[in-house]
């Protein structure tokens, strides 16, 4: 008896010094929003036009270097800032070469404006002469475009276009002239525009460099909104911003003949309240696509300008019965006889060919998954190439088709996988992650060989082995409705099934958005290695539930929430949080919820329906009331609030404030042009009129991003604060 006991002592001691020995290390929320665990990944990667190089651009800043797509190796530096001649600065932020690769506009001195937009200063490069010079002298540029032909360069200044002739001694003219802040725009988009169809230059050359088109926005009849700044000497921003049922900019696209100088007004069928989300040439200089969308966003209208005549030919149509999804504009993509276009026209997003005059060809994909993205077109082989979720609404692969139909998966690893191809399409850059795999990204030839690996992220592996760190795993779960929902899951480290564990949950909920996917995620919020892992060192279990109305899930799915914002997205919450308080190791009584954004909004509305579910929530720059927000997202999915109003009613935030419950903090940056303070502003008013305590944090100056400094290192001080004394 007393050998076993002795033996059992023995071993307890040797457990705890092996333990003591082999733990890991705890996350330091300082190391996370310092970004030491953020992935090597490659975004700067330019194909060359010939389809057997790409460039990129080195760490420092300071070098152009080419590569080998058949390699993968160094081919040659194309520029560096030390050996360029004439070369006034050190390090540069970008650049994109011209279609004939005779020459590189070089980008210094960026300056952000909005989400995409950004001001600089633009050198040329000729490579032959080894020679840098300015752009122009004029003042920043933006927007700037190359000439097919190589010799000249559009860009946009204080509103209006000038264009750059090399062959001119670099002369330059201006082709606008009535370009005003705040009222007329040429060749560059509004702020809604901008923010809503991911677009941030509005401007093209034809195929034969004769030509210039771009869109006008008048937006002199939009309202103006005004951020009050109060860094040093307090003043306001002021730029228009239309709101649900308001007025948007009138649209309308012109033509410049640049050896005649004249402009020409399209005459195009548009409806006076209508957008036009994209222009872009054909591979024929005589047919412009302009692509149109109606105010309700559920009819998308494709039409090909004569860039002299002026006349407008519709050439294609593809209606909705809810909307049409923006990511389609940038599926189509033009050859010298045919066309792409992505349509949800069957339920699902799938890949259609037309001839280029807008006949039908072929249905070139089909089934119960969603094509997320159409790669490109090898004419040779008659091969179509694409990304799919054809496997699982959680994974993402590259396929191709040939023309007989035969489907080949060519990405061999189970995950999210995209790919970046050659202009010959005979290489493709594949990206692949999972969520316990860092990004691998692999050079591959178009059979899905992998020719070399680019980056495997090793040293982030190495790193990530000394901590103690919680594994994702996914879970589904069936709502009392009947429908089955995806969600992963985040235990602590140390996990113990017969301990209760309080439960927070994270979410976006958004239209079409995907939060749960089998990929590595970068983020500070809602990352591999984010705020949220570091609160499972705190002892809590993370949970992430994608509801109605979010992606990769078919039509139905998507658009169910139509007309009906942040009904069943928080019912789904609701559902989620009811699901894991049945578990045996969670403390049902200790759930909480965050989100920010659209998941701000949410994390509200879920809190505020009738039966209480949640301790505490948070908040970060939440919608509150969608007649605060953007007319173009909001519209597409509520139509206006005239057409609308019970359902604006019900989506309100402020609708059901009585029936808040639980520990709530707000949090906002003053200066969001986006989701704007006053959402917040109003949101506080009303609880102090419904005697409702909370919590609320305000961010200086800070945009929707809220970071800058050491605010993002405050702001999830504050979260883990809130949370750790409140749930």
């Amino acid at each position: 008896m007393k050998k076993v006991v002795v033996n059992s002592v023995l071993f307890f001691c040797l457990f705890c010094f092996i333990s003591v020995v082999y733990a890991g290390k705890s996350l330091d929320l300082k190391e996370i929003v310092s970004g030491r665990f953020r992935p090597e990944q490659i975004s700067d990667i330019v194909p060359t036009g010939d389809g057997n190089y790409y460039t990129r651009m080195n760490a420092e800043g300071t070098q152009i270097v080419k590569y080998s797509f058949k390699t993968g190796e160094q081919v040659e530096v194309i520029f560096d800032t030390q050996q360029a001649k004439g070369c006034p600065f050190n390090t540069f932020d970008g650049y994109t070469f011209s279609p004939d690769n005779t020459k590189i506009l070089i980008r210094t001195e960026t300056a952000k404006i909005y989400r995409h937009s950004y001001a600089a200063v633009y050198y040329m490069y000729t490579i032959r002469r080894n020679l840098v010079e300015s752009l122009s002298n004029g003042g920043a540029q933006q927007a700037p475009v190359f000439s097919p032909d190589g010799n000249m360069v559009a860009f946009v200044r204080n509103n209006n276009i000038f264009l750059v002739k090399m062959l001119f001694n670099n002369s330059e003219s201006q082709v606008t002239e009535d370009g005003k802040p705040n009222e007329i725009l040429n060749g560059v988009p509004d702020w809604v525009y901008e923010e809503e169809f991911d677009i941030s230059r509005a401007l093209e050359f034809s195929p034969d460099s004769k030509m210039l088109a771009y869109i006008r926005f008048d937006e002199s009849e939009v309202p103006s909104f005004s951020l009050q700044l109060f860094a040093g000497q307090s003043g306001t921003y002021t730029y228009k911003y239309p709101k649900a049922g308001e007025t948007a900019s009138k649209v309308s696209v012109h033509t410049f003949d640049i050896k005649t100088t004249v402009t020409h007004k399209m005459d195009l069928p548009l409806e006076a309240d209508g957008y036009i989300p994209r222009i872009r040439f054909t591979q024929d200089a005589e047919k412009l696509a302009i692509m149109t969308l109606n105010r309700h966003q559920n009819r998308f209208d494709m039409y090909y300008a004569n860039p002299r005549s002026t006349v407008c030919k519709l050439i294609l149509r593809d209606e909705d019965p809810y909307y049409i999804s923006s990511h389609v504009f940038d599926t189509i993509k033009f050859y010298p006889k045919n066309f792409s276009f992505l349509s949800e026209k069957g339920g699902y997003a799938h890949l259609y060919w037309y001839t280029i005059n807008g006949v039908l060809v072929k249905q070139v994909t089909s089934g119960d998954f969603e094509v997320d993205s159409f790669l490109g077109w090898d004419a040779e082989s008659d091969t179509f190439y694409y990304e799919s979720n054809e496997e699982s609404p959680l994974h993402n692969a590259i396929y191709k088709i040939n023309k007989k139909g035969k489907k080949t998966k060519l990405s061999k690893m189970k995950g999210t996988n995209t790919a970046l191809f050659s202009a010959n399409m005979k290489y493709y850059v594949n990206t692949y992650s999972t969520m316990q795999t860092p990004p691998v990204v692999t050079l591959n030839n178009n059979e899905g060989k992998v020719l070399k690996t680019l980056v495997d992220n090793s040293k982030l592996k190495q790193l990530l082995a000394e901590y103690d760190l919680p594994t994702r795993e996914f879970f589904t779960f069936t709502t009392s409705q009947g429908t089955e929902l995806n969600g992963w899951m985040m235990k602590p480290a140390d996990f113990n099934t017969s301990t209760k564990y309080p439960v927070l949950m994270y979410q976006y909920s958004g239209p079409e958005s995907q939060q749960v996917v089998d990929r590595w995620e970068t983020a500070e919020s809602g990352g591999n290695i984010g705020w949220e892992t570091y609160m499972t060192s705190k002892g809590y279990i993370i949970v992430c539930v994608d509801g109605r109305g979010t992606g990769g899930r078919g039509v139905e799915f998507a658009k169910c929430t139509y007309l009906n914002l942040g009904m069943k997205e928080a019912q789904d919450q609701v559902e989620t949080a009811r699901y894991m308080g049945e578990q045996m190791y969670v403390d049902k009584s200790r759930i909480g919820i965050w989100g920010w954004s659209f998941g701000g909004y949410i994390a509200i509305m879920s809190m505020s329906k009738d039966v209480p579910v949640f301790k505490a929530g948070a908040a970060v720059a939440p919608i509150t009331d969608w007649r605060y927000y953007d007319k173009i997202y909001t519209e597409r999915f509520m139509r206006m609030p005239k057409e609308n109003t019970e359902g604006y009613e019900a989506a309100s935030a402020f609708t059901c404030i009585k029936n808040l419950k639980g520990k709530l903090l707000l949090i906002h940056g003053t200066a969001d042009d986006n989701v704007h303070f006053q959402n917040t502003i109003e949101y506080s008013g009303q609880l102090v009129q419904a005697d409702k305590q909370f919590d609320m944090q305000v961010y200086n100056n800070s945009n929707h991003s809220i970071y800058g400094g050491n605010t993002r290192l405050h702001l999830f001080t504050r979260l883990t604060d809130f949370f750790l004394e409140n749930l």
